[in-house]
């Protein structure tokens, strides 16, 4: 048994049984992966895999029992690495963090620029995407830190820890007839064509949860995954924008107006997640601690025991 067979079979599952995807993703060939997996099964005596000729098509009985064996063996010589390098190469390193476009934009650029002032020699990689591919990415290993308002805490895989809460605003155009007429309502910002998140990015659930609870319907004419694509079309005329309020910057933003909005829609809450039995290296506590400044060492400790709820 050896840790090139282990790969194979985790590829094969996570590549969806397709050995091309697999043999890219271990920059082999299609047949070693094939031979490995082989090899490997016959050292265990049982066939890991449902084979249609020579494809791969789903994992047998047994290897649905072997599959998270064989992940939890290969996150323990990750954390075997880790926990090496921790102790001959402190301050040198990787830290790879996935991010939602808004948490990336917004959020994160104090917090890596004041890590990068300690740590000058650990290299940042910045993922951005869906909730759930930051998920996906923290799953896979392919990040260390996740950041993001929604879907973290669905997965068992993850512990997530809460960052800091927020609320929506409103922008739109000078002059727009919304910064004038009294306090913004529902029912005011429901005779205007609305410019938003997508489905399942940045407290959309609370804008629609506001409106269906009120009893209205909001004419939803564009909807963007980043703030800043919504605040274009905004000063465009397409409509008014619900963005985050961290989203909305005074000297930058010059061409809108934001109106607080945290009185029509709930507040939200970004966390930060970790791969749970995985080995953090001091750096990654630190970053920790830096973007979210409760989170210190002993807190994130106590979540990956199991000590606190993950939120």
């Amino acid at each position: 048994m050896n840790f090139q067979q282990l790969r194979s079979v985790r590829e094969a599952v996570r590549c969806g049984f397709n050995l091309t995807e697999v043999s890219k993703v271990l920059h082999t060939s299609q047949p070693g992966v094939s031979r490995q997996i082989r090899e490997l099964e016959e050292e265990l005596g049982v066939d890991l895999f449902v084979r249609a000729g020579k494809r791969l098509t789903s994992l047998t009985a047994v290897g649905e029992v072997v599959a998270p064996i064989v992940e939890r063996m290969l996150n323990d010589a990750e954390n075997l690495k880790r926990a090496g390098e921790e102790f001959t190469q402190a301050v040198h390193g990787r830290l790879s963090i996935a991010a939602t476009h808004s948490q990336a934009r917004y959020a994160l650029p104090s917090a890596v620029r004041d890590f990068r002032q300690r740590y000058p020699q650990v290299t940042l990689n910045l993922h951005q995407g869906s909730p759930k591919q930051v998920a996906e990415m923290l799953i896979s290993g392919e990040a260390d830190i996740g950041i993001a308002t929604e879907a973290l805490a669905q997965y068992d895989a993850l512990v997530t820890l809460p960052c800091y809460r927020w609320t929506h605003s409103v922008i739109v155009p000078p002059g727009h007839p919304l910064l004038e007429g009294g306090p913004l309502t529902l029912q005011r910002l429901a005779q205007f064509p609305v410019i938003t998140y997508g489905t399942g990015y940045t407290g959309r659930m609370h804008i629609d949860e506001a409106f269906q609870a009120a009893g209205l319907e909001f004419d939803l004419v564009l909807t963007a995954m980043d703030a800043d694509v919504i605040k274009t079309y905004v000063e465009l005329g397409l409509g008014v924008g619900i963005v985050a309020s961290i989203a909305f910057d005074e000297d930058r933003d010059r061409n809108l107006r934001a109106i607080d909005a945290r009185d029509l829609f709930a507040v939200n809450l970004t966390k930060l997640a970790v791969r749970r039995g995985s080995f953090l290296r001091t750096f990654v506590y630190d970053f920790i601690e830096t973007f979210a400044s409760p989170l210190k060492p002993d807190v994130v400790e106590a979540a990956m025991r199991g000590e606190l709820a993950s939120e």
